[in-house]
């Protein structure tokens, strides 16, 4: 059985994202008008065309002053590498 664990350190995070050729990214119809940062996302590039490419440096500060944290598998119970993610309240 493959486990889902909580990752909070920004360079466990960016780690993970990029081993699996994943990106940072927001929903862009959610995007506020002050800020201009929506809900964010993790794009691995599937055909999703609600999502918007942001910097790291924009999900990381989003990411802290919603005090979040990204929940995320390694391996599907079948032993292949898992892109499964959701962004959690830590």
């Amino acid at each position: 059985m493959s486990e889902a664990h909580k990752l909070i350190r920004h360079e466990d995070i960016k780690k993970w994202v990029e081993e699996r050729g994943g990106k940072p990214a927001m929903v862009s119809a959610t995007a506020t008008e002050g800020d201009g940062v929506g809900v964010l996302r993790i794009d691995f590039g599937d055909a999703d065309e609600g999502l918007e490419s942001i910097t790291w440096e924009t999900w990381f500060e989003t990411f802290e002053d919603g005090n979040l944290a990204l929940l995320v598998q390694n391996e599907t119970a079948g032993g292949r590498t898992s892109r499964f993610n959701k962004i959690v309240h830590r």
